[in-house]
């Protein structure tokens, strides 16, 4: 459940930070025409990112269990691949973040209307459809039935939420670059099981070979169905059994990325960039709505 609010809060703060810093500078200029826009274009970003998440879910219901398989397995791996590209992303822009959003808008602003919808749809839908489908593969995963991931998304959302609105008045200030690096971090670990647990899907579905060869086996010790298996499934998509394949996967891809990831130099903190930070870094540009 952890992981699954983790995913929630991390994405969804990256779409109320973009949403707060768009509306606070139409406010802030005095264009509060261009709202309706603005808010048609989140309506139907969110709206697609619902809709993919239930295509997903209902669409493979339908399958054979290998199809199943193979499907959960290949979308696990592409749902990593995005999460690791948007936290490396957000990691090297997110002190630039503001300054970047005004100048799409003002270009969108300068077009019309269909420029403004386009512009919040496409900030607000590529987390939409990477929440969507991270939480998704996340919860095929726990393939417990349980609805608490669903339940950490949502409270994960909710919290998003609130604190984008506590950016938008004001009342809230946070070094953003430290804190996208954190949960970033975080969110490495959790990518990392799910990555894992996707080539144990692909085993199934005897994509690829050594589903029966196993790294260790620890069930006597740690009881997938105690709560303390349980928890560890939940937050690290651990299993107490895992093959060969998905343990050499797991370490293949943690430590490589998780260390360039942390590194103070180099790609991950955005090195040779010579675009200066936003004088507000920590804080998007606010506007009372009154």
């Amino acid at each position: 459940m952890f992981s699954n609010y983790l995913i929630g809060l991390r994405e969804g703060l990256e779409a109320s930070l973009v949403v707060c810093i768009l509306i606070a500078y139409l406010v802030k200029t005095g264009r509060r025409d261009a709202l309706r826009p603005i808010w048609t274009g989140i309506a139907v970003a969110i709206a697609l990112a619902l809709g993919f998440g239930c295509a997903l879910e209902f669409g493979s219901q339908e399958m054979t269990f290998q199809a199943q398989e193979a499907l959960g397995g290949s979308l696990s791996i592409l749902a990593v691949g995005l999460v690791t590209w948007m936290v490396f992303w957000m990691r090297r822009t997110a002190r630039h973040l503001r300054s970047e959003l005004h100048g799409k808008l003002d270009a969108a602003l300068a077009m019309g209307t269909g420029a403004l919808v386009a512009t919040a749809f496409l900030a607000v839908g590529r987390e939409g459809l990477e929440t969507a489908l991270f939480v998704w593969a996340s919860v095929h995963a726990a393939g417990d039935g349980s609805p608490r991931p669903l339940i950490g998304v949502a409270l994960g959302l909710a919290t998003a939420v609130v604190l984008g609105w506590l950016f938008y008045r004001g009342a809230l200030r946070i070094n953003l670059a430290k804190f996208f690096t954190w949960t970033g971090g975080m969110l490495v670990v959790v990518a990392a099981g799910v990555l894992a647990y996707g080539f144990h899907d692909l085993q199934e579905a005897d994509w690829v070979p050594g589903l029966t060869h196993l790294a260790f086996d620890i069930s006597d010790t740690v009881e997938p169905d105690s709560w303390y298996g349980t928890l560890l499934k939940g937050v690290f998509n651990f299993q107490p059994d895992p093959t060969v394949v998905q343990v050499t996967v797991w370490a293949l891809y943690l430590v490589p990325v998780l260390t360039v990831f942390l590194a103070p130099v180099g790609f991950a903190s955005g090195k040779g960039k010579v675009k200066e930070p936003d004088d507000q870094g920590t804080q998007p540009s606010t506007a009372s709505p009154a």
